[in-house]
């Protein structure tokens, strides 16, 4: 069983960065590219990221599907409706009240200087200050912030997840309840930092969650079962 031989503060090794690589080029071979994220624009990336807390992008997409047939998908358009015809639109989504809200708040934050609307600004803002920025917005946590940095704004911003924690602590090269940031430094620590190599890693993770890796695992038909003994 391979040890986990990172840690946040600590230079990457030979050893952690061959095994993550490993990894993400098994999931690869089994899944393919996954062009992840799916949208038109990266505003619509935004929209989405905020959505998509506590419920499956099924769910997600039907609300994303609502909002461009109401032709609400820009920022002006989105600003301008109003809140309840803007909780019904993306009622598919669940907390819809609540997450009317969030857009809401988002859409001002984004509107307002310094970004002033513009993802060209918000691209030009240094990763880590762009981040501070978003989670002192109410509504945006780190997975939410995170996502936008990496899917929306092409910043090398590693994004964990439910799958993530559950995946890598099965493979014993994580605590099971290791915290938010302490993950996410586990992969930019020993990663080249790329955000395409993030982007398409994180989405190889949720492929393996979705249909392997899940709560009930289905461990005979995982790429990964002969990488080390899971704790299952």
């Amino acid at each position: 069983m391979p040890k986990n031989s990172s840690r946040p503060g600590k230079k990457p090794s030979h050893k952690s960065r061959k095994i993550h690589l490993e990894i993400y080029q098994r999931l690869l071979s089994r899944f393919g590219p996954r062009d992840w994220w799916p949208a038109q624009a990266p505003f619509e990336v935004m929209v989405g990221a905020i959505l998509t807390q506590n419920t499956s992008w099924r769910n997600v997409e039907r609300a994303i599907n609502n909002l461009r047939k109401a032709g609400a998908l820009s920022p002006k358009k989105l600003s301008e409706i109003g809140l309840e015809k803007l909780e019904e639109l993306i009622r598919p989504s669940g907390y819809f009240r609540q997450k009317a809200v969030r857009l809401k708040i988002f859409l001002e934050f984004y509107l307002a200087h310094p970004i002033s609307g513009s993802i060209k600004k918000m691209k030009k803002i240094e990763s880590g200050k762009m981040r501070e920025m978003l989670l002192s917005v109410k509504g945006i946590g780190p997975e939410t912030a995170d996502s936008i940095l990496l899917y929306a704004l092409d910043k090398p911003v590693f994004v964990v997840d439910a799958y993530t924690r559950r995946i890598f602590s099965r493979l014993g090269l994580v605590p099971e309840k290791i915290g938010y940031e302490e993950l996410r430094a586990f992969f930019e620590t020993d990663l080249p930092k790329d955000a395409a190599l993030y982007n398409d890693y994180h989405a190889q993770l949720v492929a393996l969650g979705n249909q392997y890796c899940k709560k009930r695992a289905l461990c005979k038909e995982c790429p990964l079962l002969d990488f080390g003994k899971c704790k299952i």
